[in-house]
This record gives structure tokens, sequence and C-alpha cells, in this order.
């Protein structure tokens, strides 16, 4: 009998690593914290292939954080453009399922076949958000989103970024 590969977060698992999350927020601040949590996500859930943080710049985000096998070519992103600035733009999460059917995609790995994007925001603005990508087609669950917008709550406070909005 071929044994079944658990992918998606489970409950108990988001609230393992939320704790572990507010540890991290409250022994170091900033961009080392951001470089922790993007480390402890790629880390600890195995759907997630690469997880980044992008700040927003002017009318760009500018990535300050990331954590997979490598780099992204995508470090500015112009406000608007591609499922990231898109988010930003909205002030939404963004979800997709299948990257290839999804005309906002701007390819980062040719491996990775889903994508959720998550603001952080803080007083109705915009100041970054996280970008999660995943080499498995739908990837993200109600789940995924209800974790990760409480991780970009926590996240708000260490960002000094004007935002937009």
């Amino acid at each position: 009998m071929a044994k079944t590969v658990q992918y998606r977060l489970s409950r108990e698992e988001a609230r393992q690593l939320l704790g572990r999350i507010a540890s991290l927020l409250s022994t170091s601040g900033g961009r080392s914290a951001r470089d922790g949590i993007v480390k402890l996500l790629n880390a600890s859930v195995s759907s997630y292939s690469w997880v980044g943080i992008y700040l927003v710049d002017g009318r760009e985000l500018q990535l300050d954080a990331w954590s997979g096998p490598e780099a992204t070519q995508h470090v500015r992103i112009p406000i608007g453009e591609g499922v990231c600035g898109f988010a930003a733009k909205a002030g939404r999460t963004e979800i997709v399922s299948d990257v290839s059917r999804d005309a906002r995609y701007l390819e980062c790995f040719p491996t990775t076949k889903s994508e959720i994007v998550v603001p952080i925001m803080s007083g109705g603005k915009v100041l970054g958000e996280i970008d999660i990508d995943s080499g498995i087609f739908d990837a993200f669950s109600s789940l995924d989103r209800e974790f990760l917008e409480a991780v970009a709550t926590m996240l708000a406070p260490t960002i000094t970024s004007p935002g937009i909005r």
C-alpha cells in the first residue's frame, strides 16, 4: 500500500509555528526577525518551497528576506505587477492554485506550481508582504491563508516602511 505524503499545513502545526514566531519576535526585531521567520517557515512547512518578505519602497516592492534553494531574480517588483504587485495594490491575500493559468504570474522558478501572497498591513496601509511558492499544485488552503495572515499581523510592527494606500 502506497504511503500518502502529508503536505498540507495542519491546525496544530500552525499553532506551534505561531508560538515559535512570537518567541522569535520577542527576542529579535526588524530584519533579523524577518530573516528568522522566512527560514522557519521554509524549513517547517514541507509544501513551502520558497518564502520571501517584500517591503514597500516607494512604488515598488523590495525583497527584504528570503529562504529557499536559490535567490529570485525579482528583487524589486512594481506595485500592480505580478501576483505580488497585485496583492500589494489591492491590499488582499492572493492564492494562485496553478501559476501557469494566471497571466499575472512573474516566473521566479520553473518548479513553482502555486503561490500565496499575503499583505503585511498596519492602519489600512500595505507595508509589505509575505510571498510563498510551492512546487505542488493547489498547495495553499484556507488554513494557510489564516495562518499567514496572522504571521503578517505579527510582522507589521517590525516594519518601518511608510507603506501604500
